[in-house]
């Protein structure tokens, strides 16, 4: 072995630490051989690992080879960093305003809650499911690794803001994702049985689950079959699910509830945070609202697009723009909006079942199973955990003759293999959540935004108040 340099052995000492400390965090010690890879780059250079970049003797390698090789490096470093340490994250829509702001672009944390294992390993650095303008997956189906989560520095906790994979964005036609593939198929399964009774001949009687199932079938059969109006139907992995962000307001174990508009966990009422948000249903004395009203109220055009044309107005205000606004002469009257549970009514919240008469601000009781949980099943409650028994672990659920089939055994019982959170934007009343969605597993939590690195106004003009410096370098606070 020839003479080599304290330089290179300090250099050798530094990679081979960091790369130990990785397979014992990574907890699989069958990696440990890719040291003596590593002691050979460095030290005794028994294969020529770059011989691409060779040239004659004394010659520098053309431009096009270090370019080449600085950008391979620099897609292997943004790969393992947005896998294990953290990723940039643009809040899209207006679910967690004035928590998050629309244009905000968030350092998310991994090590947080401890990074997982990838699902589907082989991918595109910095594309989550599709690459632009090809419109193809940014990923390859295969292999597909179990779930693995790293350790991290601590839990997801109540009131953390958490960024996650949509957990119902598993089946996704490309070209209308937004809602989902079962709260739209059950849509358009009501819209034809409404229209054609006779589709839900033999279903007169049946449990919520079982109508529930058929309309959902007639729904996905209409999407199916035209591809031109909702698209390609496709399957996404855990990891190549979209990310969502929002406010977790319930852990594992926790008993959950709406009432009037307040969460209450385990029977006692929750904190609000600073940036809540409701709708307000407000009366003027005929004094319209523009643009500048909006501005000082800190409204987005986003949010103000429901909000009517006068006298009769609803906007989405926090505590204090509430009582500033009732302090304006002009107002005659305004309460916060509520949406009354109403038995006599069609479903319009998660299960969406008759047996359970909740609404977007009267939710629940509601409890959030975490691991171990042995859950006693009937056929009002599998409405619940439907999803969990089938879709986020793995098992085939019927219903025949009124008895419950899992993986082909009747049962009146399921033990819970993971935990489950409860998901909700601060912006309560214009947020797609987990009232609408159910629970979202474990293994779909991506990490916790840590810092605000930057944030871009869509409804201003670049000189005119499109960059939010004051919000540069912003932490994210829970509270």
């Amino acid at each position: 072995m020839p003479k080599v340099s304290l330089a290179k052995w300090i250099r050798f000492s530094i990679a081979a630490l960091v790369y130990i400390l990785w397979v014992l965090w990574v907890g699989n010690l069958w990696l440990l051989p890719g040291a003596i890879v590593i002691f050979d780059i460095y030290i005794t250079k028994k294969v020529p690992w770059d011989f691409w970049k060779k040239t004659k003797e004394g010659q520098k390698p053309k431009a096009w080879i270090e370019w080449v090789d600085a950008l391979l490096f620099a897609l292997v470093a943004v790969y393992f960093i947005n896998l294990f340490l953290f990723q940039n994250y643009k809040i899209p829509t207006s679910s967690l305003e004035k928590s998050l702001l629309v244009g905000d672009h968030l350092f998310v944390s991994k090590v947080s809650y401890g990074p997982r294992v990838p699902h589907t390993p082989l991918s595109f650095p910095l594309l989550q499911n599709t690459v632009p303008i090809l419109n193809t997956k940014s990923y390859i189906e295969w292999p597909q690794w179990d779930y693995k989560r790293l350790k991290g520095f601590g839990e997801v906790e109540n009131n953390d803001i958490v960024v996650f994979n949509f957990p119902t964005g598993d089946t996704v036609p490309v070209k209308y994702v937004n809602p989902d593939i079962y709260i739209t198929a059950r849509r358009i399964g009501l819209a034809k049985a409404s229209n054609n009774p006779s589709v839900l001949k033999g279903f007169e009687n049946v449990s919520q689950w079982e109508l529930n199932n058929h309309l959902r079938e007639i729904g996905k059969e209409e999407i199916y079959l035209n591809p031109e109006e909702y698209g390609e139907v496709v399957y996404r992995p855990v990891d190549r699910r979209d990310n969502y962000v929002k406010r977790c307001v319930g852990i594992a174990g926790d008993t959950f509830e709406i009432r009037h508009n307040q969460i209450y966990i385990n029977g006692e009422k929750a904190e609000n945070p600073e940036g809540l948000q409701h709708w307000y249903n407000i009366i003027t004395d005929g004094t319209k609202f523009n643009q500048k009203f909006l501005d000082r109220m800190e409204i987005s055009n986003e949010d103000a697009r429901m909000m009517g044309m006068g006298p009769y107005y609803r906007l989405p205000l926090t505590e204090e723009k509430a009582e500033q606004l009732k302090t304006y002469s002009f107002i005659r009257q305004m309460a916060m909006d509520e949406e009354v549970a109403d038995s006599s009514a069609a479903p319009m919240v998660w299960p969406y079942s008759a047996d359970y008469v909740w609404s977007r601000d009267n939710f629940g009781p509601l409890y959030i199973p975490k691991t171990g949980d042995v859950i006693q099943l009937d056929l009002k409650n599998l409405s619940l955990y439907d999803r969990i028994i089938t879709a986020y672990e793995g098992n085939t659920l019927k219903v025949k003759d009124g008895s419950i089939y899992i993986n082909g055994e009747q049962t009146s019982e399921y033990t819970i293999k993971m935990n489950y959170y409860f998901m909700l934007g601060d912006n309560r009343h214009q947020s797609a959540d987990s009232r609408y969605w159910g629970f979202v597993p474990e293994d779909h939590v991506v990490g916790r935004p840590i810092l605000v690195w930057l944030s871009l106004n869509k409804d201003k003009s670049l000189f005119g108040g499109k960059i939010r410096f004051n919000r540069f370098f912003k932490w994210v606070v829970n509270e």
